[in-house]
């Protein structure tokens, strides 16, 4: 689904991404790790448009692209849940559900029935504000917005950032059923070990805007990646 080589990126003078190759396939989970401020929110953002990459190639499905809008990324298929969120606070929960149709065709625009079964309490809010609801119950509107899009690559910053448990555990069985359903690619960005961990079929670690461990689960192991990642953290 996506294939990513040689990617840089630069914000003004600053290099921030350093020749990072990523692969992410249907049904698997690609897990990005690392520490604050390593790149991991700007890969996100280069493979969803938001950011124009300095170097590279990308191909989505077969198709190498130049350098496309978050719109035309969208449109073909690419849904991203940025880092906080990013809900609107004054349309209700429908309302910010509904801006994802703006990459679909009129005949698509509606809110499958499976969007509430995953997230049940987006039913029963569906007339309040987003701004009313708990950082929990934002981020679940920020999955469902993505969501409605009907994306073939699913990219996802840190869902569980300042999350309560159990809505951790609700977000991760989704993102489970999603990559077992096997027609969507997933990208995660996550600082929680033991998710990541039980989610992940490949991972990638960032330090300082370079890659430094990569592979499938398969070929890694659990202690020495925790331990690669909680010694950048001490240091």
């Amino acid at each position: 689904m996506l294939e990513a080589r040689n990617l840089t990126l630069h914000y003004g003078g600053s290099q921030i991404l350093h020749g990072i190759d990523i692969d992410a396939r249907p049904g698997a989970v690609v897990c990005v790790m690392g520490n604050n401020g390593v790149g991991k929110t700007s890969l996100l953002a280069l493979l969803a448009g938001r950011h124009p990459r300095s170097g590279g190639t990308i191909r989505l499905d077969g198709r190498e692209l130049g350098r496309v809008s978050a719109q035309q990324m969208a449109r073909m298929g690419v849904g991203y849940v940025p880092q906080g969120r990013a809900i609107f606070p004054m349309l209700t929960v429908r309302e910010n559900m509904e801006t994802g149709f703006a990459c679909l065709p009129r005949a698509e625009r509606r809110i499958p029935d499976e969007i509430f079964d995953s997230f049940p309490v987006l039913a029963e809010m569906a007339h309040r504000r987003g701004g009313d609801l708990s950082g929990g119950q934002q981020q679940q509107l920020a999955i469902a917005r993505a969501l409605i899009t009907r994306p073939r690559l699913l990219l996802l910053d840190e869902p569980t950032e300042g999350i309560q448990p159990n809505i951790i555990a609700q977000i991760g069985r989704v993102i489970a059923a999603l990559r077992d359903r096997g027609d969507m690619a997933i990208v995660l960005v996550e600082q929680y070990f033991d998710f990541a961990w039980d989610l992940g079929d490949d991972f990638l670690v960032l330090e300082r805007g370079r890659a430094v461990a990569q592979g499938p689960k398969a070929r890694l192991r659990r202690e020495d990646l925790h331990a690669r990642l909680a010694g950048h953290a001490a240091a």
